[in-house]
């Protein structure tokens, strides 16, 4: 499908609001900020149309700025003035047996049209009963054909120009799905996810549902933006999402048949790969339940694990669990090592990385500042990017070593502290001896699917960070 570049500009009366996390520096002229790191020098004008951080599109020129800004994830769309009429979308609900948290979904869509793909349930009658009674219209399969295939199959069925995938053991009520619809407002938006939390329904939560309801694998945080490889959101979870029907269902194909993990990574990566912006909006919550036993919890892990393989066939170094410039590999290591020789040679693989990086920057004035406030930052996000591979992805080739290194023992050990701090400073509700045996053992499961999916595939490529020269 190709759509004219004047088709797809913003509309007038479209506004956007830059990021409280930008640096501003050159008296607000230069930006510098989004996922990936950039940055933007602005113009007298364009400086002046950004009144208290806010832009109004109000013709082509400002509708290119707000793209700008938008794309580079420096800015936020506003969207309180927008709404959706109910008749503009249709939720498709995927379910295999399961009928009571189906009963509790469907309840929470009303009065939104819903139409129920049962995938070969065992009993589908019952899955009927609870449809019938919340408005819902069934549409059976005989064959189990996986998540994937069954909404593909509902989306076939969607005649509203939008639609909404919802799983069957997420909760979301229909004024969420509206607000996420919102940002169809930009007409380049195809796809768009809230943020997905862990719900326990057991009264007594046992520790490992605590764990899973402050950490799901589903929840991406609380930062919203532009979502594609390298950005601070990489993909969006299939348990609830928003997107254009015409565009799913033709261009895309929707969801990849036959695939029952990693298919929600693959649609977003194959629409950013397109041209298309897909967008995260933690401003909406979906609630998704936890895991009810050990072994279904940990077994859920291993499954998501299994799918790196299949993304890496398809999309290479895309799928690459951490992405490092060789100075700050350098510095991570170094500083992991905890050594006295540590902190010089962070400073001095800093400092290179800052004299490499200050001579890119549109600024004449403070240029070094920016670039020594950039470094510290990246010296940062390397740390804890090395210690997520020694943890969870290259877990058995360090428990291999860690007898025989007294530097992998130590690296492992900062590595650790390191995630704890960082895991307990942002979710302060978890016991932390709990915490702590449940996240080596989500990283333990998590890394043996990569592993189990590389064996299978005869290839490590899920497994190799990669390097930005």
């Amino acid at each position: 499908m190709t759509t004219r570049a004047d088709e797809r500009a913003l509309a007038r009366g479209f506004r956007v609001r830059l990021r409280d996390d930008l640096i501003h520096a050159d008296g607000g002229r230069l930006l510098v900020g989004g996922s990936p790191v950039r940055a933007v020098r602005l113009g007298d004008r364009a400086r002046s149309l950004l009144v208290g951080g806010d832009l109004v599109v109000t013709d082509a020129a400002t509708a290119r700025l707000a793209r700008r800004l938008l794309d580079g994830n420096l800015a936020n769309p506003q969207l309180d003035d927008i709404e959706v009429p109910l008749t503009e979308l249709t939720v498709v609900v995927p379910v295999r047996d399961r009928t009571e948290q189906l009963a509790r979904c469907l309840a929470a869509l009303v009065p939104l049209p819903v139409i129920v793909v049962d995938d070969a349930s065992e009993q589908p009658h019952l899955v009927a009963e609870v449809a019938d009674r919340h408005g819902a219209r069934v549409h059976r399969l005989s064959t189990n054909v996986g998540p994937a295939g069954a909404r593909n199959a509902g989306l076939r069925l969607v005649r509203t120009p939008l639609v909404a995938f919802v799983d069957s053991d997420v909760t979301i009520d229909a004024a969420g799905l509206l607000d996420l619809a919102r940002h169809c407002a930009d007409p380049r938006v195809a796809l768009v996810g809230p943020q997905v939390i862990g719900k326990v329904r057991r009264q007594k939560p046992r520790w490992f549902e605590r764990y899973d309801a402050a950490a799901s694998s589903l929840d991406l945080g609380s930062t919203g933006g532009v979502v594609r490889p390298g950005a601070a959101v990489g993909w969006l979870p299939s348990a609830c999402l928003v997107g254009r029907t015409a565009l799913l269902a033709g261009e895309t194909g929707g969801f990849e048949n036959g695939w029952r993990v990693a298919e929600d990574v693959d649609l977003v990566w194959r629409l950013v790969d397109s041209g298309h912006v897909v967008r995260y909006d933690p401003d909406v919550h979906a609630d998704h339940d936890v895991r009810g036993t050990v072994r279904t919890w940990l077994g859920r892990k291993f499954f998501y694990g299994t799918g790196g393989a299949d993304l890496a066939a398809r999309h290479g170094d895309k799928v690459a669990p951490a992405v490092l410039s060789p100075t700050m590999a350098l510095s991570g290591w170094a500083l992991l090592q905890r050594r006295w020789w540590s902190l010089p040679v962070a400073a001095v693989a800093g400092a290179l990385t800052a004299c490499r990086l200050a001579p890119q920057l549109p600024l004449e004035d403070g240029r070094n500042a920016v670039a020594a406030r950039l470094t510290a930052k990246g010296t940062g996000w390397a740390v804890r990017q090395e210690a997520g591979l020694l943890l969870r992805h290259w877990w058995p080739l360090a428990a291999l070593a860690a007898p025989f290194s007294r530097q992998v023992r130590r690296a492992l050990l900062t590595a650790v502290a390191v995630d704890m701090f960082v895991f307990l400073r942002e979710r302060t509700d978890v016991d932390p001896l709990a915490a702590l045996a449940a996240r080596r053992l989500d990283d333990l499961a998590y890394g043996s699917g990569l592993w189990w999916g590389a064996i299978r595939h005869r290839s490590p490529r899920c497994l190799a960070p990669r390097y930005i020269w």
